[in-house]
């Protein structure tokens, strides 16, 4: 009697406990995850993801499953983490807008190997504290005074690599200017040679920056290691000598971003760091060169396949030059003259963008779509998920700088610079940064693809193979 008793019991725990599981899990229990494969045993699908990347087409990953799966979400295995891929503008939207509601940002753990922190935080934490500083700097306002700057930069920079020569690279030089309006600006560094010692450890950083985690001699990944703790050093070496500049008086607490640093406490009072500052310092170098010198190298590219772009940005770059005296260098009115300039970058950004997406981590479990997200996972963002989607861009393989006259495109769908909290705030700058460049190219030449097919390689941004080799046409008279 007793064990019947027992038994019964039991089956009755049983069917309470059951019950209110269906009552309170029911939501969760009737949402499905998204449908997809996690792929190979621990490398999961990231291999595919980054090889499709490798051959020139980071867009396949995203749009093989897509059709397969019929679904803007689909479920995935990423650089060792499960998660999910949101695609179209309604994923974008979406993630944009529940930036640390739902999602917050996150960078595989190689990241924080690449970028240690020297107060044990982790990249992302170290991300937020530079995103609470950087508005002063990169807003419209503050960047006025960089303009005269950079185009006298971009006048040395034309000077010494491009005038006189019959064949350039373009990539490397691309590279050469942005990195070198980078440490003038974030560091007031403007000699060729010094900063000439830092250009191949970050190539080897940004090449190393976003593979495959093996740390191992040899590898792209172990270079970038050793490349970060080259630079950091450097930068520790320099950040030295503008205290002593700022306690001499020689240098000012304004004149730059690493002065701004040094010289402004945190909500406690607590000044950064030596190795804090090269960390914060680092992250920008990175950030604010190699988006920009693909993006400029792209420029060359379109404009060499279509005349009739070049011949209108062509006019329109002319127009200013003819406007200035000799030696006069532009201001922010003539920048904002160059609007068809800035839709031909903007469709250059479109096809090829530096940012081919961006990681999130889900703080909480949501559902998107009729989709279950639980905590933990990771979320990633394509660009070419709307860059190149017909629906969002008609005829979406057609170089058509149209697309951005009026309002543009729609809210959601271009998002080279991504969105929401978690814009880039460098976007004024790489704006002004890649329209001076395009004023000192078109105003000396014109040029012609060496190799007419040349691969195009994203890893992880896009560039091409070769470099992009082209051959120089200049102008028989050039102005100013």
């Amino acid at each position: 009697m007793e064990t019947m008793y027992a038994t019964l019991l039991s089956l009755f725990v049983v069917a309470v406990s059951m019950a209110l599981h269906f009552i309170f899990f029911k939501t969760k229990s009737n949402d499905s995850l998204p449908p997809g494969s996690s792929g190979w045993p621990i490398i999961g699908e990231s291999y595919e993801f980054l090889a499709t990347g490798w051959r020139g087409h980071p867009e396949k990953f995203i749009f093989d499953r897509i059709t397969k799966y019929s679904s803007l979400i689909f479920r995935t295995h990423l650089l060792g983490a499960p998660g999910a891929v949101f695609c179209g503008a309604s994923g974008n939207k979406f993630l944009f807008s529940n930036e640390n509601k739902l999602v917050q940002a996150w960078w595989p753990s190689s990241v924080d190997k690449v970028f240690p922190s020297s107060l044990q935080t982790s990249s992302k934490q170290e991300a937020i504290k530079m995103r609470k500083m950087l508005p002063n700097f990169f807003k419209p306002e503050a960047l006025q005074r960089y303009v005269g700057l950079m185009d006298h930069i971009a006048g040395r920079h034309f000077t010494d690599g491009w005038d006189h020569k019959s064949e350039v690279i373009v990539f490397p030089l691309a590279k050469n200017y942005t990195f070198w309006v980078a440490c003038r600006v974030f560091l007031s560094i403007e000699d060729p040679v010094h900063v000439a010692q830092f250009a191949e450890p970050f190539n080897l950083l940004a090449s190393g920056l976003i593979s495959i985690p093996i740390d191992l001699p040899g590898t792209p990944f172990n270079k970038a290691i050793k490349a970060s703790n080259f630079i950091r050093k450097e930068l520790v070496l320099i950040i030295r000598q503008r205290k002593i500049e700022l306690a001499e008086g020689t240098a000012t607490p304004n004149q730059d971003i690493l002065s701004h640093m040094l010289t402004t406490a945190d909500e406690s009072g607590n000044f950064m760091s030596e190795l804090d500052v090269a960390d914060k310092i680092l992250g920008l170098l990175i950030g604010g060169h190699d988006t920009a010198s693909s993006a400029c190298t792209f420029l060359v590219k379109y404009m060499a396949e279509y005349p009739e772009v070049y011949e209108g940005v062509y006019k329109e770059q002319m127009e200013i030059a003819n406007s200035k005296k000799d030696g006069e260098l532009l201001t922010w009115d003539d920048v904002q003259k160059m609007k068809y300039s800035w839709n031909v970058a903007c469709e250059v950004l479109r096809l090829a963008p530096p940012l081919q997406g961006a990681f999130r981590e889900a703080i909480m479990d949501f559902t998107f779509s009729g989709f279950y997200i639980p905590k933990g996972w990771k979320i990633y963002w394509s660009a070419n998920s709307t860059h190149r989607n017909p629906d969002c861009f008609p005829e979406p393989e057609k170089f058509d700088p149209s697309r951005f006259d009026g309002n543009g495109p729609a809210p959601y769908t271009f998002v080279p610079f991504g969105g929401g909290p978690r814009m880039c705030p460098g976007k004024e700058y790489a704006r002004l940064e890649i329209l001076v460049f395009m004023y000192h190219l078109v105003k000396r030449f014109r040029w012609e693809k060496i190799i007419p097919d040349e691969k195009i390689v994203v890893n992880p941004m896009p560039i091409p193979a070769k470099g992009l080799p082209v051959k120089l046409y200049p102008h028989a008279k050039s102005a100013n």
